[in-house]
């Protein structure tokens, strides 16, 4: 049609290009631009997922207890939230079976080693991995930890993870006293003497187990012997409470590519007013990919330190309500609910009781009125104080005085905004290089300011030219 330039339709639209190079991201530019814009049909979807993948890599971990998040922590790595260690004959029947029991039934994904199954003398690679992937390593030093040599390269195995990432150590001393653990006295100076004189281990073997002993026996935790009037249930349930709060559901991981939005957050802050005791529900409202649940997610961060129970439910468009409302329920109450079998239990529950629980509440992507009223029909339902964030598309689900106290339109990014977020995930830089100003410029344009297709088409030419690299 014109000249040596190369002809694709997609959609009803014509993209003229003069190589594959611009026509690649010119179409995807446009599949982002639809996603924004109206329901397109399923045959394209599959085309976005690699792209909102890319954009997405380092957003999955959300540290909320919810099966959602739980199967996304698995496929990264994470299998187990806490690692319990403890001699078997000492306490396997007693307070690790009650901590256990107790953190499963709150949620918890606990792992528990069975010792008595063990065979041969190297720890098991299963057992290394547990550790390794755990977040939370809880040791519960009983009189004859030390006397089992598994415990105690256990032991090493968690400080080495201690100090080569964010992993932490929260000891139970159980009829010990922290410095005997950490001193190696009595029965754990006994202990080491014995592992000594049987040879079977080296100096630097037997050094490093008195090492993680110290660092560990200094480390603030729980003495349950400073504690004779408190019961072991009241006891196990203020560690599951402790345990549940340094997970901290609360915190949500965002991109650290973020340009102008601290004049949108401290806008929503305002309306949440986050220093007054009433109830607020704020809702955020825009096109797809504009970056409504970054924002949130960004003000939930921010909040989630003032509150104890805290839930963030996402992809409500496509999650069933009632498995929603379940975990809704589990997450405040901090225990694992029973299956809610139709909607209108579930909102009698939730009522019930919730009604007392001051909480803050992100109901990310909701897209009908029958989602909110299912989970947030009247403010009551909540302690007042609660905090409620929510985000959609339909700016009319919004529409409900009597419920959402204010609205905020999330609009699309001015240009020069636009430039430095596409130089971010482009570039690695805030702004352009010199040599593709160009068309950095051009892919811009396409965009239209909507921060997902600058995000995509950013990290889609990240590394590549024209004619076939770029340098970072």
């Amino acid at each position: 049609m014109c000249h040596d330039y190369k002809c694709r339709q997609h959609s009803g639209i014509i993209f003229f290009t003069q190589d594959p190079f611009r026509h690649c991201f010119l179409v995807v530019a446009f599949i982002l631009f639809r996603l924004a814009t109206v329901e397109f049909c399923p045959s394209i979807s599959p085309l976005l997922l690699p792209y909102k993948e890319i954009v997405y890599r380092d957003q999955i971990n959300m540290l909320n207890a919810s099966s959602n998040n739980q199967e996304l922590e698995k496929l990264l790595g994470y299998d187990y939230e806490v690692f319990l260690s403890f001699r078997g004959p000492d306490t396997r029947n007693d307070i690790t079976d009650y901590l256990h029991t107790s953190m499963i039934d709150a949620g918890i994904r606990a792992y528990i080693d069975d010792e008595e199954l063990r065979i041969g003398e190297e720890i098991s690679g299963q057992l290394l991995q547990a550790i390794e992937q755990s977040k939370i390593s809880i040791p519960i030093f009983s009189k004859g930890y030390a006397d089992s040599t598994w415990c105690l390269r256990e032991l090493v195995k968690m400080v080495e993870s201690k100090n080569t990432r964010r992993h932490k150590i929260m000891p139970i001393f159980y009829n010990v006293a922290p410095s005997e653990v950490k001193y190696q006295t009595d029965h754990y100076s006994n202990a080491i003497v014995s592992h000594t004189n049987k040879k079977r281990f080296d100096d630097e073997t037997i050094d490093n187990w008195k090492a993680a002993l110290n660092e560990v026996g200094a480390l603030k935790g729980w003495d349950f012997q400073s504690m004779p009037n408190r019961g072991k249930g009241e006891f196990v349930k203020e560690v599951v409470n402790n345990v549940l709060i340094e997970l901290k559901t609360a915190y949500l991981e965002v991109s650290d590519c973020l340009v102008e939005v601290n004049n949108h957050v401290d806008e929503i802050m305002r309306m949440i007013c986050t220093h007054n005791h009433e109830t607020k529900i704020v809702g955020i409202h825009g096109i797809g990919g504009m970056g409504k649940t970054t924002l949130a997610q960004i003000v939930y961060n921010q909040v989630s330190d003032d509150f104890s129970n805290c839930c963030f439910l996402s992809n409500i468009r496509e999650t069933e309500i009632t498995r929603l409302q379940n975990q809704l329920i589990s997450n405040i109450l901090k225990k694992r609910w029973p299956d809610i079998n139709n909607i209108m239990e579930g909102k009698k529950v939730i009522k019930e009781r919730l009604c007392s629980k001051i909480v803050l509440l992100l109901l990310d992507d909701v897209d009908e009125a029958s989602q909110l009223d299912a989970l947030v029909q009247k403010r009551e339902w909540f302690g007042k104080g609660s905090k409620i964030i929510i985000t959609t598309r339909d700016r009319g689900i919004l529409n409900v005085p009597t419920l959402v106290d204010w609205t905020y339109e999330l609009t699309g990014m001015d240009f020069d905004h636009s430039l430095q977020l596409f130089s971010k995930h482009a570039f690695r830089r805030d702004y352009l290089i010199e040599q593709y100003i160009f068309h950095s410029k051009r892919a811009v344009n396409i965009c239209s300011g909507l921060p997902l297709a600058l995000e995509v088409i950013g990290s889609l030419l990240s590394g590549k030219s024209i004619e076939g690299r770029m340098p970072h």
